[in-house]
């Protein structure tokens, strides 16, 4: 079975090695018939600390680190700095 891969935005970087990342999903209500969003938020591993607070990356499953962490970042496009 082939690993999950999802894409989402950095919210925190405060730990060492993991990244909080929020993942954003849009999807129809049943009833209501309106187009709602809920996000949710995963630890990933980030073994060198490269990416920051709004940095959009892709993380991917992986076997269990810690308590919270079984996802990994696979990759990511760094925040554009406004000068």
């Amino acid at each position: 079975m082939p690993k999950r891969t999802l894409q989402g935005v950095v919210v925190s970087d405060k730990q060492a090695k993991t990244v909080v990342v929020r993942v954003d999903r849009r999807f129809s209500h049943a009833t209501m018939k309106k187009v709602i969003r809920r996000s949710k938020k995963y630890h990933a591993h980030d073994e060198t600390n490269a990416y920051s607070v709004g940095d959009t990356v892709w993380i991917e499953e992986r076997r269990p680190l810690s308590k919270l962490k079984c996802w990994e970042v696979v990759r990511g496009e760094k925040k554009q700095k406004v000068q």
